[in-house]
């Protein structure tokens, strides 16, 4: 299918008509030159008609790179002629811990710093910072993962404000001169382990989608993008996860789809009435889910694995073992990172290692599993797809460039000198590398 022909697409394309400043009247948000949101056009990781580079080091094909102070794993997002991202920066106020109970091993201790929590707009062409504003400033009452930040999730933008879920920091609508439209405080979330926060917004027409599972009460809420006021809330019977949730249209009508442990869930936009339920994630739910041709792909990956392909039309009700519930597979998913939905082709590595597995979307078959990829560390920044390619990032700076088919061909590894968990972004022949120091610009020339 051509994602420009695309149902969801043609319902967007009216939320997108507006006249961008002189300098972005170039694309309209659409279009396949930006990145408006997490994972890009329907969640699936792709940039169908982009050209990103297939080589590149710290001295080839680096168009820039920024330095960014602070430390997020915000993905940036790419509309005409900026880039805007996230970032979390330690200050020198101090103050006291909150400790809301033992830390996890893998989870740092709490903060003891004040940060301050910047959204940042930054020149596509040179990678300058064209403005940074202030949201926030916490203390932070949990330390986070080793592998996460406090402030992982992505902005996304409907061409005229951009939209930021920075959770226990609330939730802001700032325009694209950088001035802050309104904020909305939902409170402070407590999540498993205190591994932090990590769940995107998603924009459907005049609404605004967060989702909120914590320890705590869990609430699914669609705010209204003008004013930030509740259009509804659902509560959901859920822990932490850190999924993002999607939008899809079922014969017309918006669901918002949310892949969770307890159950993922399928709600009537409009309403907020459930109306489907499939259990089978596993317990840390992290990959977000992806949608195509009426199916909807749901998939977790610790502990154990698990991945179900469900098809929308008439799903209601409990669809566990349901013909609706098309295929499923339950070996060698990923536990961090997000799939890659390739036309007909689900890519996915094995938990967080550098293993990379290729299934047929429609039937779930097996083209190739178990494919090691020397010299990638630890792969939890998500897969991403463009000009017949996959783009697989590991933390140790190391991008493998796979050709997109049932056999696997590597065409180039690339190394950079700086560390990734970020997810990385393409639009058009551009691919934007977030490190711990840098945001790179891959491009040619």
């Amino acid at each position: 299918m051509n994602p420009c022909r695309s149902p969801l697409l043609l319902a967007l394309l009216p939320l997108f008509a507006f006249s961008l400043p002189a300098q972005e009247e170039k694309s309209s948000p659409t279009s396949w030159g930006n990145w408006i949101s997490w994972r890009g056009f329907a969640s699936r990781g792709l940039a169908e008609n982009s050209n990103p580079p297939i080589e590149w080091s710290e001295t080839k094909n680096v168009r820039w790179k920024a330095e960014i102070p602070g430390r997020s794993l915000s993905t940036p997002i790419v509309l005409a002629n900026w880039v805007y991202l996230l970032t979390a920066v330690p200050s020198e106020r101090e103050g006291e811990a909150t400790n809301l109970e033992p830390a996890n091993p893998r989870s740092n201790p709490p903060p003891t710093v004040e940060y301050d929590f910047f959204l940042l707009a930054l020149d596509r062409g040179d990678g300058k910072e064209v403005w940074k504003t202030l949201l926030a400033t916490a203390i932070p009452h949990e330390g986070g993962h080793a592998s996460s930040s406090q402030a992982s999730s992505s902005p996304v933008t409907d061409g005229e404000h951009v939209f930021v879920n920075l959770g226990s920091r609330g939730i802001h609508c700032v325009d694209l001169a950088g001035e802050v439209v309104w904020s909305r405080d939902l409170g402070l979330m407590r999540t498993r382990h205190q591994y932090g926060e990590g769940s995107s917004p998603v924009l459907f027409g005049d609404k605004l989608i967060v989702n909120r599972d914590q320890e705590g009460e869990s609430f699914l809420h669609v705010l209204d993008k003008i004013s930030g006021e509740d259009v509804w809330q659902v509560a959901r019977d859920e822990e932490t996860n850190w999924t993002t949730p999607l939008v899809v249209l079922v014969e017309g009508q918006p669901q918002i789809v949310v892949a969770a442990h307890n159950a993922s869930r399928g709600y009537d936009l409009e309403t907020g009435e459930s109306l489907w339920t499939l259990p089978g994630m596993t317990k840390l739910c992290i990959p977000s889910p992806m949608h195509a041709e009426g199916i909807v792909y749901l998939m977790s990956g610790y502990p154990g694995s698990s991945l179900q392909a469900l098809r929308l039309t008439g799903a209601k009700g409990d669809m566990s073992g349901s013909e609706s519930l098309l295929w499923t597979h339950e070996r060698n998913t990923a536990y961090v990172s997000s799939p890659l939905l390739y036309e007909d082709r689900l890519y996915f590595v094995r938990v967080v290692n550098g293993v990379l597995s290729c299934l047929d979307a429609k039937t779930g078959e097996v083209r190739y599993e178990g494919q090691k990829m020397p010299g990638m560390r630890r792969v939890v920044s998500s897969i991403v797809g463009g000009g017949g390619r996959v783009y697989i990032t590991s933390q140790n700076g190391t991008t493998k460039v796979v050709k997109h088919g049932d056999v696997y061909e590597e065409l180039a590894s690339n190394k950079l000198e700086d560390e990734f968990e970020a997810s990385p972004a393409i639009a058009g022949g551009e691919l934007y590398l977030r490190g711990h120091r840098y945001l790179y610009c891959i491009a040619e020339g």
